[in-house]
């Protein structure tokens, strides 16, 4: 990887799948030699580019001014000019469709990675600028099958243009597990766990509700969901609701994801909509038994229901009937558990997910694949 030299692009700069993706990415990729640098938005909230210090990566910022603006794409072309950038790799549209300007103008490669935001379907406008950029990008990459079957329709594209190369996750046990005496769990209490940000789309309601109908049978049931967002008010009015704001704890974002899963009895992934999500894989690594939607990439992550319980999005009763099945029958959930480690260690792994891009960055550029797997994968 020496001598290369990567721009990421991301219009987001607050905790996330996609975020993550490319801090993990980046600081792999400088370990291994590369020269790498990301692209953030300077009104960000600063969540990647603390998770970036000390690795080595470069920071640069960009703003886009107004709705189409020559200005961002001015000022990312002269960075990739001044950082001597040999591709650029931009994540979801907006970076998508100005990092493929940039990259055309000054005539280096460029790839695109969509990880399952669709916003721009609803508008002819933006479907044209992302086909437009993905006409001149080097490569276009989905993180599922699904989504890039969705992205061919969306753009009347063939498929076939569409690389699928599924997210990958460091692991390593945590050190400490403090959940349950932080939440003054006793020995007994059964605990689900979620992550993910408190948005309509990741179903958290849903989980709510079906732990109102086994409650009855379960007084010692209680869930805990890692993330933040716009919903914690109505989540907590409801739980307040159904008589559980004392087994509903919101737990805001946190750092220790890891302890957090380690600390769960089943975990949960009530998402109406995903592509591949990271903590699902996290999950899995972990070895934790799991209940999940049957959306995106997910069934095919728990291979079809061998590693890891499936159900209808948006579907409390199915949700509840799933949990109890594994409340039941602890054996059958060390098994889906056991299953789902193996799983992830044989397909998920950080260094596969860096390898797939380090081998289209070297595609792009007509240079034979190099795969780094010798290369550790950051604690970051």
């Amino acid at each position: 990887m020496n001598g290369l030299r990567i721009a990421h692009l991301i219009e987001s700069d607050g905790p996330g799948g996609a975020e993550t993706v490319v801090a993990q990415l980046a600081t792999t990729l400088q370990a291994a030699g590369a020269h790498n640098v990301v692209f953030l938005p300077a009104d960000g909230e600063g969540w990647l580019e603390r998770r970036l210090a000390g690795s080595g990566v470069a920071i640069e910022y960009f703003r886009v001014d107004r709705p189409v603006s020559p200005a961002c794409e001015r000022s990312l072309r002269q960075a990739f000019a001044r950082h001597e950038i040999s591709v650029a790799h931009s994540h979801e549209f907006s970076m998508a469709v100005y990092g493929a300007w940039a990259s055309w103008r000054l005539g280096i490669p460029h790839l695109i990675t969509m990880h399952g935001g669709r916003y721009y379907a609803d508008r002819l406008r933006r479907r044209l600028a992302l086909r437009a950029a993905v006409a001149v990008s080097a490569h276009t990459v989905a993180v599922s099958a699904p989504l890039a079957r969705h992205i061919a329709a969306d753009l009347r594209m063939p498929i076939a243009k569409i690389r699928t190369v599924p997210n990958g996750v460091p692991y390593a046990p945590p050190a400490r597990v403090t959940l349950r005496n932080e939440l003054r769990l006793a020995g007994r209490d059964r605990l689900l766990v979620a992550v993910g940000n408190l948005y309509p789309v990741k179903g958290h309601r849903h989980l709510i509700d079906a732990v109102s109908l086994l409650a009855d049978r379960y007084p010692d049931l209680h869930v805990a969901i890692s993330g933040r967002g716009e919903l914690e008010a109505e989540l907590r009015a409801r739980a307040r609701d159904l008589n559980l704001e004392r087994r509903v704890h919101l737990l805001g974002l946190r750092a220790d994801v890891g302890a957090i899963l380690a600390a769960a009895d089943v975990f949960v992934l009530p998402s109406l909509s995903e592509g591949l999500p990271l903590a699902l894989l996290e999950a899995m690594f972990a070895g934790c038994p799991i209940v999940a939607s049957n959306v995106g990439e997910v069934p095919r992550a728990l291979g079809g229901g061998q590693a890891g319980l499936l159900v209808e999005p948006a579907n409390p009763q199915a949700l509840a009937a799933a949990l109890e099945r594994l409340l039941r029958d602890p054996h059958e959930a060390r098994r889906l558990g056991d299953r789902a480690a193996a799983h992830a260690r044989a397909e998920y792994d950080l260094a596969r997910m860096v390898d797939r891009y380090a081998d289209l960055y070297k595609a792009a550029l007509g240079q034979p694949a190099s795969a780094i797997r010798s290369v550790p994968a950051p604690s970051a």
